[in-house]
């Protein structure tokens, strides 16, 4: 193996190491906060204050994110500031980059807090089949925040701006009308300012549906290689994978809520408490949502590698230039230090795309371009 291959491979086996100590972290700290009673605790306090369900849910989620957040600052900062330095992936400042932690932990509050009210609401109405309700209103989140991305979430991050390349520019709107699909624009998005790593990605749903390409693609990719890249995101569009992601998601979220349905009466005297109504038991609901997720993860990554190299062949056809595709891999596989050939373990679990030596070995098969 190469030197640069045995880097990314360092890389990569330290982020693995970090994803699942994060996932075992986190569900100790929920078990203890169940178990010890902490959790009971702090919605008997809340109730002191308001009796308002709502209003002590806001409170509730308040303390116990910022709490977390506090706990997981010192495996945050070492696994998403610390080793982007080390492995020269990042440029970010640290005022910068706990600005933006901030940010995000504001806008996962946000929508919890939204996701969770709704659940309480359903809950609460529906009591016989709240499970089937809150799945119908899961599909309706998830659209609503598909759409209000671009406009919304990416701005907080990132500054977007007009591609100023002109010919490039009508080179991805020609690509675009070619394969039939309407966009707002195309947009540069500046990545280098916190990141050296380098993406592109088609968003957006309806009238906020956009390109946006990282600047930290200038100059390293030829116009062939990026409409290769953009090839591939407007197939997901063509091949409707959008719509496929969020109709799945919702049915293994029902396959979820009905097993929280079934089993939580069974598990709730364990942990002293008497209803899944009460904001004490939100953390089992946690559990329920980290051990299922990980159970599903080996099929989730499944389902969602066949659609990605169904969106690499349509790219092939489409533009017809399997070289521009195989040297778009090589160097997006260097310029974000990628785990090029994981083994079987790590690619089910971790892996929602094929590869990159798949992916090219597959080009590289294709006989039409």
């Amino acid at each position: 193996m190469s030197k640069e291959g045995n880097r990314a491979k360092r890389y990569s086996n330290i982020k693995y190491g970090f994803a699942l100590f994060s996932t075992a972290y986190l569900l100790i700290l929920l078990f203890l906060f169940l178990k010890l009673g902490l959790s009971s605790g702090l919605s008997q306090g809340i109730a002191k204050i308001t009796q308002n369900q709502y209003l002590a849910l806001l409170i509730y989620l308040a303390i116990t994110f910022l709490s977390y957040a506090v706990l997981d600052f010192p495996f945050n900062f070492y696994r998403s500031f610390r080793v982007e330095h080390k492995f020269g992936l990042s440029r970010e400042k640290p005022g910068s980059w706990l600005l933006d932690n901030v940010k995000a932990g504001v806008l996962s509050y946000i929508i919890s807090l939204i996701v969770l009210s709704a659940f309480y609401f359903v809950l609460k109405a529906f009591a016989d089949n709240w499970w089937l309700a809150i799945s119908v209103i899961w599909i309706f989140l998830s659209l609503i925040l598909a759409k209000l991305t671009p406009v919304v979430i990416i701005p907080l991050f990132f500054k977007y701006r007009k591609m100023e390349d002109e010919g490039l520019r009508q080179r991805i709107m020609g690509l675009a009308e070619k394969m039939k699909v309407r966009i707002l624009d195309v947009f540069e998005v500046d990545f280098s300012k916190k990141t050296l790593k380098a993406n592109a990605a088609f968003v957006g749903w309806g009238s906020t549906r956009r390109v946006i390409l990282a600047d930290t693609l200038k100059g390293k990719y030829t116009q062939q290689e990026i409409e290769a890249i953009l090839a591939h995101e407007f197939a997901h569009y063509r091949l409707r994978h959008l719509l496929k992601m969020i109709m799945t998601n919702s049915a293994v979220t029902l396959v979820l809520f009905f097993l929280i349905f079934k089993s939580a009466a069974n598990l709730l005297p364990v942990f002293g408490l008497d209803s899944l109504s009460s904001v004490a038991a939100l953390p089992l609901v946690f559990i329920y949502f980290i051990i299922f997720g990980l159970i599903t993860q080996p099929l989730e990554n499944y389902f969602i590698r066949s659609m990605e190299a169904n969106a690499d062949r349509m790219a092939l056809e489409v533009t017809q230039d399997k070289a521009a595709f195989v040297s778009m891999m090589e160097k997006l596989a260097g310029q974000n230090l990628a785990d090029r050939n994981p083994n079987l373990l790590i690619k089910l679990f971790f892996f929602d795309h094929p590869p990159i030596d798949e992916r090219i070995e597959m080009a590289q098969r294709y006989k039409g371009a």
